[in-house]
């Protein structure tokens, strides 16, 4: 296969949605239809009998919740397809806009009877920003839920987006009798049976033919006809372009638990979405086609394998090819690195793999090398953005619970840090260490990762913090900088780049700050020009 095709064949993609929208079951049938895993852990009530296979940290499985974004790669009619399963908990959304700076093209999944909440709001407004095209999958059409009408307004309006419907529902809940797909022109009848791998489906084309009515019955017949009726006066027809530039998203139903209109929407994902796309560095713009080899970590998972004390970084390969045991520059470092034993993921198992191709992602066995947003090239300085640290909106001080474990610990919440698990800020004045987290969820993974990863305990102190701002002065020398680290000495710190950054304790003291020192110039973020 030519390195044209290679790249052609490759989907890769996020799925996100709010907690509980069934994301992690999607993800589950999706490799069912890949043929990667055999059965699905039916994830029920939180309750995980046979864990998703997507999620495995000890504390995923206790609260059913998926906390670190895994890779998953499977084959379906001869597509490549890697997905980025990312964490649906708020607290964890950090680790998900990284995870979108990996992906070409993303699947939304909302839930029918609670419609569009608030972290789907958050996730979609990144990917409308960044242009990614998106598809909107309306899941647990099994249970009573809000009008599939009522449900497409209200992804416009909250979400922003233009739709248009590829399936629609026929009945639901209790009616619920199946699917008419839009898009291939046929009927998929539902049996309410999730252990059928895969449904019935009759071809149908001619919506009029009276045969309906003899399979889904008259009212539901009759309902069917008029509804698509209105689709088809309400929304525009599908338009591949616009979709793949961000303007148009096309819309399925279905119910993941159920595996019900899971083929229909990877049938026709396979079909539209974009293979690896070009993607800006600060340099300029790379394109997948380049024969030089370039990529990027957006991600670093340490102890993935409990047996092994391993760390490994999360590449997406933007442009050429990713050779085993072939020397790549480290573009932050400045130097060289060889690979022995670059993984692949595929479904549930890690492989070694020889070669990649753009859009895959490669895991790297990391010593300490890699830090996220790090590159590597063949040898040109390339700086890909997009990968920032956020303030975050909870901070603790840790303290060592276990005097004998001071190594541990440090090598432990180093090794957290670098994964951005959380951030780690170093008092100017006393050099505790303050944690500063986007979710309170944070500190008890990371409490419970010491612990069992590394042998270190910790607790925690609360530490009144209102926002972390990385500090930005015009002129370093000037008075006025002087003034301000001498006046704001007991709320100043460095972060794990020793980058100075300003800790606000309030909204009030923080508004003060900036108008007495105008030209110290306080950022939300730690990526800005």
């Amino acid at each position: 296969m030519s390195f044209r095709e290679q790249i052609e064949r490759r989907r890769t993609f996020g799925i996100i949605s709010h907690p509980d929208a069934g994301k992690t079951t999607l993800t589950e049938k999706l490799l069912l239809f890949g043929g990667a895993i055999q059965e699905a852990g039916a994830v029920k009530n939180n309750k995980i009998k046979k864990t998703a296979t997507s999620d495995f940290m000890e504390i995923e499985k206790q609260r059913g919740i998926s906390v670190a974004t895994s890779v998953l790669a499977f084959l379906y009619k001869d597509k490549k397809i890697n997905i980025l399963d990312t964490p649906g908990h708020k607290d964890f959304a950090e680790d998900t806009f990284r995870t979108l700076t990996a992906v070409d093209s993303v699947i939304v999944v909302v839930d029918v009877a609670k419609g569009v909440e608030e972290q789907t709001e958050k996730l979609v407004e990144v990917c409308r920003m960044r242009s990614i095209p998106m598809i909107v999958f309306i899941n647990k059409l099994d249970r009573e839920g809000k009008d599939a009408f009522d449900l497409l307004d209200e992804v416009e309006q909250k979400l922003g987006l233009s739709v248009t419907p590829l399936s629609f529902p026929i009945g639901m809940g209790y009616d619920f009798k199946g699917i008419y797909n839009i898009y291939e022109k046929n009927i998929n009848l539902f049996s309410g049976d999730s252990k059928k791998n895969i449904e019935d489906t009759i071809a149908f084309d001619d919506i009029n033919n009276p045969q309906l009515e003899k399979i889904i019955g008259t009212k539901a017949a009759t309902e069917l006809r008029d509804n698509l009726e209105l689709v088809h006066g309400v929304y525009p027809p599908f338009d591949k372009e616009s979709y793949l530039k961000g303007t148009q998203q096309p819309v399925f139903f279905g119910s993941a638990l159920n595996n019900f209109g899971v083929r229909e929407l990877l049938d026709c994902f396979i079909d539209i979405a974009p293979s690896p796309r070009a993607k800006m560095a600060e340099e300029r713009l790379v394109q997948a086609n380049e024969k030089e080899l370039t990529g990027f970590v957006f991600k670093i998972h340490a102890n993935m394998d409990p047996k092994h004390r391993d760390r490994l970084a999360f590449i997406k390969i933007v442009s050429g090819t990713f050779e085993r045991n072939k020397p790549y520059l480290h573009v932050r470092q400045n130097k060289n690195l060889k690979f022995s034993s670059p993984n692949a993921f595929f479904a549930e198992k890690k492989e070694i793999v020889d070669i990649s191709y753009p859009g895959d992602i490669v895991g790297l066995h990391d010593t300490g090398n890699f830090k996220i947003g790090d590159t590597l090239t063949e040898g040109e300085i390339l700086h890909y953005k997009g990968i920032p640290s956020f303030s975050p909106e909870h901070f603790r001080y840790i303290n060592n619970a276990d005097p004998m474990k001071a190594k541990q610990l440090n090598k432990g919440i180093d090794q957290l840090m670098d994964e951005g698990v959380a951030q780690l800020f170093t008092l100017e004045m006393n050099n505790r260490k303050v944690i500063g987290t986007v979710g309170a969820l944070q500190f008890e993974v990371i409490q419970y990762r010491l612990e069992h990863e590394y042998g270190a305990k910790c607790t925690y102190e609360n530490f009144p913090v209102y926002k972390a701002c990385w500090v930005d002065p015009k002129d370093k020398n000037s008075e006025e900088f002087k003034e301000f680290k001498r006046v704001k000495q007991k709320f100043l710190a460095k972060d794990k780049r020793k980058q100075l950054v300003f800790l606000a304790d309030s909204q009030f003291s923080l508004q003060m700050t900036q108008q007495k020192y105008p030209n110290v110039k306080l950022h939300f973020t730690s990526e800005f020009d």
